[in-house]
Parts: structure tokens; C-alpha cells; sequence
């Protein structure tokens, strides 16, 4: 005796990710980056502050701005059009 139950469509009970999914971890994964490379910068700029004996935190600022203006050039052209 044979039960007509409709098959199963193999392709969608896939557990793939969605593409929402792979954005998000893409977006986690730079703000990390983010994060760990305005710390370092920081940290380095207050070292060379206390090497150069500076009264002003002059590294402390620029070495943390040019960080993250190297992270926003480098996103700019990810995600650009690519002609």
C-alpha cells in the first residue's frame, strides 16, 4: 500500500544563509575592524605623545583620524559601482 504524500523539495529545506545574513556578519566584521584600528591608533598615538615629550596629544588625534579615514576610503571603494 502506497501513500501519495507530494515529495519534498530538496532545495529549499537547505539551511543556506540569506544574503541579509552575510551582510550583517560583513558589517559586524568591519565595525570590529573598526574598533580594534581606532584603539591601536589611539594607543600608538599615546606613546608617541610620551616619546616626543608633547604637552598637546598631537598623535593621539591624528593618528586615529587618519585610521579612520583610511577605513572610509577603503569602504567607499568596496562597495563602489566597480566600472
Amino acid at each position: 500500500m502506497s501513500l501519495n504524500m507530494p515529495k519534498q523539495n530538496n532545495e529549499s529545506s537547505k539551511n543556506t544563509p540569506t544574503n541579509s545574513g552575510k551582510s550583517g556578519l560583513q558589517y559586524a566584521g568591519l565595525a570590529m575592524q573598526l574598533l580594534v584600528a581606532l584603539g591601536l591608533g589611539v594607543f600608538a598615538g599615546l606613546k608617541v605623545d610620551h616619546w616626543l615629550h608633547f604637552k598637546i596629544p598631537v598623535a593621539t588625534w591624528v593618528l586615529p583620524l587618519l585610521i579612520l579615514l583610511g577605513i572610509l576610503v577603503r569602504l567607499v571603494r568596496d562597495t563602489g559601482t566597480g566600472k
